[in-house]
């Protein structure tokens, strides 16, 4: 069976010493494509380099909520387009809300978001978006965007009329190691479609039972696609299956990665069918 791994940040500091391990590990695992996500312009920097260098691994450009104010958010739409320019580049963000710790102000983070769907539109690139005690206001650009700009709701545990949201738009979720926990509302993903759902670890964060507690990393996702196959009834092999092929088109892999077009030459991707870090990493969502 082959994994995908829909959202991490191998450039976190956490993985500094060790970096080149925990991509073996996770090519022994199955997990065979890998999108390492960006925080800021430097990041995003740091995940190109990264993508450059593996067959297996993709990068996005984008500025999380929780650095839009100061140095980060000046760095803004020009430099995230620039990197986005490239083909190992397979999306804008992780831009979106976060109301929980409003690390920036609300408005900053609105202003942000809108930026960044705006050159999603303008590169014919899908969307990343956190969404964390937001979902108003995540739901007003889901429906300002709908048949410009898809995007997937990472790290999905929001409301059951979010998904279906979400759904309606032609947006995708991505389930983390959350859905492992006995606190996850099981009913999100029985109702999410099967082509609409991908999985993610979203490491060095939220490890999956029976890896709670530890940093979390890519080999670990078999462990989320497990868990959904239980809640879903299906097997492990259909999960995995579903979500390589989902991960596939959200992010615009299918042609491989020698192959891809220049952002110039890409087409959309709407689809026709249809936290403050914490103390511990286990404990964080990005």
């Amino acid at each position: 069976m082959r994994f995908a791994d829909s959202h991490c940040h191998l450039t976190d500091r956490a993985f500094r010493s060790d970096r080149a391990a925990v991509l073996a590990r996770a090519r022994e695992a199955g997990v065979r494509r890998i999108v390492t996500v960006a925080s800021d312009a430097g990041d995003a920097r740091a995940a190109l380099e990264l993508a450059r260098g593996s067959d297996d691994v993709w990068c996005t450009a984008g500025i999380h909520p929780h650095a839009v104010t100061g140095r980060a958010d000046g760095a803004g739409p020009g430099a995230l387009r620039e990197l986005a320019a490239h083909p190992r580049c397979a999306a804008i963000g992780e831009t979106g809300l976060d109301y929980r710790y409003d690390n920036a102000p609300r408005t900053a983070q609105r202003r942000s978001f809108g930026r960044h769907v705006e050159l999603a539109a303008e590169l014919g690139l899908p969307v990343v978006v956190h969404s964390r005690e937001a979902e108003a206001d995540t739901a007003a650009v889901i429906r300002e965007s709908a048949g410009r700009v898809t995007g997937v709701l990472h790290c999905f545990t929001g409301s059951r009329e979010l998904l279906a949201l979400a759904m309606e738009s032609g947006w995708f979720v991505s389930f983390t190691g959350i859905a492992t926990f006995g606190s996850f509302d099981a009913g999100l993903a029985r109702d999410v479609l099967p082509g609409r759902y991908m999985i993610e670890t979203d490491a060095p964060y939220l490890a999956p039972v029976p890896r709670r507690g530890r940093r979390n990393e890519p080999s670990f996702v078999p462990h989320v696609a497990g868990a959904l196959a239980r809640i879903r009834g299906e097997s492990l092999e259909r999960v995995s299956a579903d979500t390589w092929a989902n991960t596939a088109r959200f992010y615009g892999l299918e042609e491989g990665e020698e192959a891809r077009p220049a952002v110039g030459e890409r087409p959309g991707r709407v689809p026709r069918e249809r936290g403050a870090r914490a103390d511990s990493p286990a404990d964080r969502r990005s």
